[in-house]
């Protein structure tokens, strides 16, 4: 599983779904799926964004964890 850490990122900074679509120019439904990780698929183009505006690697917002019964890395 894919884990999103959007919402730590937004909570250390005290931003709100509306700061960062506004200041990215992500839809603010993108930024609402990703921030309750719900999201199934996610653009490039909207990485490259979130990762520009939080200065930070596409491996500081997205991690791989194990499921239950899946083979370790």
């Amino acid at each position: 599983m894919i884990r999103c850490h959007l919402s730590r990122m937004m909570g250390e900074q005290k931003l709100k779904i509306a700061d960062v679509a506004r200041a990215t120019g992500l839809n603010r439904n993108t930024v609402t799926l990703l921030y309750q990780e719900t999201a199934t698929r996610v653009e490039l183009p909207a990485v490259d964004a979130l990762c520009t505006y939080f200065n930070c690697q596409v491996g500081d917002l997205f991690e791989h964890v194990p499921e239950d019964g899946e083979a370790p890395e």
